[in-house]
């Protein structure tokens, strides 16, 4: 299969599916994934990224892309789980997705909105990428219904880049708390989100603006700077024309010259409005 990406060129979609789907087939295969050293685990996604996509990237290459990727979707699962923390009775999932944009823009360190869907699509139900929730578990006979406690597999980072071990998950707060935090703080800090993006729109399209106005400025010098040049040059050839000396040329040059110096003598005084007028300009002498 030849390849239809040169090596260190910009990572397609295809490319960034083909990744996530041949790192959640190997790292969480129920056989090897967790006894799989780092090295190995690469060298076993490195195969299998290569035979989906076609591409001739290195391991190194997709250690290197998995870290952005991982750091881009943890951040969309920490937006999406304060999202579904603040929504409100009657919002919909547009609604809610809407929120997590704005969280994961607040987050700083990187791009202002998640654009990875295909590759959440393929990983959000590995045990790091799960939303963990916020309210109290639902238990039935003293055995909670969702077990909270699971951790990742040591395969989940790139190259020996990241520790191993995941922190278990915060405890969840009880459903008071909860419901007092949606009501306040969660209100607020949406409130002054919503303001700081506000302010931040507001600031972009004044320098937007500012730009626009010295593009125009520069448009409008340039073109006033080429006319003058235009007349400068116009008004050097003029002044060669008067000074020509016809007193060594043929009958019919000196003829070709009157004329010229006629011309001249015409735009000068009338702004050619028309045939001059004057009798000095029909002087034979002249």
């Amino acid at each position: 299969m030849t390849s239809f990406v040169e090596v260190g060129g910009s990572w397609s979609t295809n490319e960034d599916i083909a990744l996530c789907q041949s790192w959640v087939n190997i790292s969480h295969d129920p056989i090897t994934g967790n006894k799989m050293k780092f090295h190995h685990m690469w060298s076993k996604i490195h195969g299998e990224f290569c035979q989906r996509s076609g591409s001739i990237r290195t391991e190194m290459a997709l250690s290197s892309r998995w870290k952005l990727l991982n750091k881009a979707l943890g951040k969309w699962r920490n937006a999406l789980t304060k999202s579904k923390a603040n929504i409100q009775s009657g919002q919909n999932l547009t609604d809610e997705i809407i929120q997590a944009q704005m969280w994961f823009g607040a987050m700083g360190q990187g791009k202002k909105s998640f654009v990875h869907f295909h590759c959440w699509e393929i990983v959000k139900d590995c045990s790091r990428f799960k939303i963990i929730p916020t309210g109290s578990p639902v238990v039935m006979n003293e055995t909670p219904l969702h077990d909270s406690t699971s951790t990742d597999s040591p395969l989940d980072f790139p190259m020996e880049t990241e520790s191993p071990f995941v922190p278990r998950p915060p405890r969840p707060i009880g459903r008071k708390a909860a419901k007092a935090k949606r009501g306040g703080t969660s209100t607020n800090e949406c409130v002054q989100l919503l303001e700081q993006i506000a302010k931040s729109t507001s600031l972009r399209m004044e320098r937007d603006l500012k730009r626009d106005e010295m593009d125009v400025a520069r448009e409008e010098a340039f073109v006033i700077q080429q006319q003058r040049a235009q007349e400068e040059d116009i008004a050097d050839r003029e002044m060669k024309i008067m000074a020509m000396d016809t007193s060594h040329m043929s009958p019919e040059t000196k003829a070709f010259w009157k004329l010229r110096r006629r011309d001249v003598m015409r735009r000068k005084l009338f702004h050619d409005d028309g045939p001059s007028n004057t009798d000095w300009l029909n002087d034979e002498n002249h």
